[in-house]
């Protein structure tokens, strides 16, 4: 005897680069089709590391290289991955502290060594973090200073409560935090722009929901939610 999943909320997991932006285009989801949404929000690695043992969820949202390492070990249903925006890293100060320019790639080298802290995520930004202190030949010698956030615990946050004076992370989680002054996105030689992705999960049992879901993920009609939440529509 088959099962009736139609009352049933499609469950999403996804890093929290992208829960602000899908929080707000599920609203709009859930009004509109009277499907049922259920996210949950974590550290990328995590949100991998639920999907490789096997939790079921019908959709996936994370960064795309991500999304096609479990694509590839048939985590993902093949074919469904859809980019749905992609998201830049900024640098952020505690309101009401001095301006830092990070105008060129000498200014912000300069702002990270002088920084009392640097605080940066797990996940694709800060992996870029990291790539550009080594490139920079400052990595070691700044190690005392860096703060690497928990996985599901926004630099932002850090900022505002003082423990780190310099903090880098995708726009789109630093945008709306409250107690920080955003200084801007990096500038253009040291950008590293992180495509999202949602796709099927392999696990899922409501797969045509699930497409149906990702469709209005991917639609037009988003586009000035993803603008308002830091990220740029694809």
């Amino acid at each position: 005897m088959s099962t009736d999943t139609s009352s049933l909320p499609l469950t999403v997991i996804s890093s929290m680069a992208t829960r602000h932006v899908l929080t707000r285009l599920t609203e709009a989801y859930e009004t509109a089709s009277g499907q049922r949404v259920s996210i949950v929000s974590v550290g990328g690695v995590e949100a991998a590391r639920r999907i490789q043992d096997g939790e079921r969820f019908d959709v996936v949202v994370l960064a795309s290289d991500a999304l096609r390492r479990l694509e590839k070990d048939g985590h993902i249903v093949p074919g469904s991955r859809l980019d749905v925006a992609r998201s830049q890293v900024a640098v952020a100060i505690k309101r009401g502290e001095p301006y830092r320019d990070i105008g060129s790639e000498s200014a912000v080298r300069a702002a990270v060594l002088h920084a009392r802290t640097i605080g940066y995520s797990t996940g694709p930004s800060g992996t870029h973090i990291i790539g550009l202190l080594r490139q920079w030949g400052i990595a070691d010698a700044i190690a005392p200073r860096i703060v690497e956030a928990p996985p599901g615990v926004p630099v932002g946050s850090l900022v505002a409560e003082g423990k780190v004076e310099l903090g880098f992370q995708q726009l789109s989680e630093l945008i709306h935090q409250p107690g920080i002054e955003v200084l801007g996105r990096l500038p253009a030689a040291i950008q590293a722009a992180t495509v999202f992705a949602a796709a099927i999960s392999a696990t899922s049992d409501q797969q045509g929901a699930a497409k149906s879901f990702l469709a209005h993920l991917t639609s037009p009609d988003g586009d000035a939610v993803k603008v308002e939440h830091g990220m740029e529509p694809l």
